[in-house]
């Protein structure tokens, strides 16, 4: 589809228009703040967005950042570590020392994968070579002090949508996956490096269980260079009748009709149906 045609459409139905294709995006670590800055506000996010990077070695944890069994004496598990960072705003470094689940040791290459034949159909997820990474780190993406590989953003699904319809209208729409089964730590973060795409997963039990996620709560996974891009489509999207904060909601018949509605139904003959 033209670039012509993908704004008449949407200055047709919804009345904004997303110029969003072709523009380029800086990646320094002040504009991954303001990246998450802006998605908690638009989207009136509960949590914030998480910004994830894995470690290649010690020398690699931010500064500040807390680890469980060192600092704390504590085991937890990866969704737990995740919900600290968006929930309680902290830097939480994860080694192999501190986690108390087996998947992400697995699918993070921590450790090796076990050849149990009992244990197999607990473990057909996607995982990073063995020893390529020592850990994970994650924080606040509006407040992160080191460059992510991946932002994980829990919302709603309304949010959700208003994530990812703005790709809908540019050139290329967003590639998205998806997976709904356990264990979401190693979908959120694996395939989405090794692909460059985007990722839908639920919270898994765990997550639900021990790391408190909500019930309504769905989860989007964002590579890095494709953050700014989403970000810029929420922003224009927001200033259009559809954002997220302005959506007016109603159940109304015969509904006032944007003006794309209007020339195709004039063009079909319903108009002139309804005389009749």
């Amino acid at each position: 589809m033209q670039n012509g045609a993908v704004l008449f459409i949407i200055v047709a139905a919804y009345g904004s228009k997303l110029k969003i294709g072709g523009l380029k995006y800086m990646t320094t670590l002040s504009e991954y703040n303001r990246y998450g800055e802006d998605l908690e506000k638009l989207l009136i996010l509960r949590t914030s967005p998480i910004a994830v990077k894995m470690l290649q070695k010690e020398a690699d944890i931010p500064e500040g950042a807390v680890r469980p069994k060192k600092d704390r004496g504590i085991h937890i598990a990866q969704c737990q570590a995740f919900a600290m960072s968006r929930r309680q705003k902290e830097t939480v470094a994860m080694l192999k020392e501190d986690n108390w689940c087996f998947a992400a040791l697995i699918a993070y290459g921590l450790v090796d994968k076990p050849d149990d034949p009992e244990f197999q159909r607990f473990l057909a997820f996607p995982t990073f070579p063995r020893d390529k990474y020592i850990g994970i780190v994650s924080a606040p993406l509006r407040t992160a002090n080191f460059e992510p590989d991946v932002v994980v953003i829990y919302s709603n699904t309304s949010q959700l949508r208003n994530l990812l319809m703005p790709s809908h209208f540019i050139s290329e729409e967003a590639k998205v996956n998806y997976h709904f089964f356990p264990p979401a730590c190693a979908y959120q973060i694996v395939p989405v490096m090794a692909d460059g795409q985007l990722m839908v997963t639920l919270p898994d039990p765990g997550d639900y269980t021990r790391a408190l996620a909500g019930e309504d709560e769905i989860i989007l996974s964002v590579p890095k260079d494709k953050i700014g891009m989403l970000v810029e489509g929420v922003r224009q999207m927001e200033q259009g009748d559809f954002g997220y904060a302005r959506a007016g909601m109603y159940m109304q018949h015969d509904f006032p009709q944007p003006p794309m509605y209007q020339t195709l139904f004039k063009r079909w003959g319903l108009y002139e149906e309804e005389k009749k």
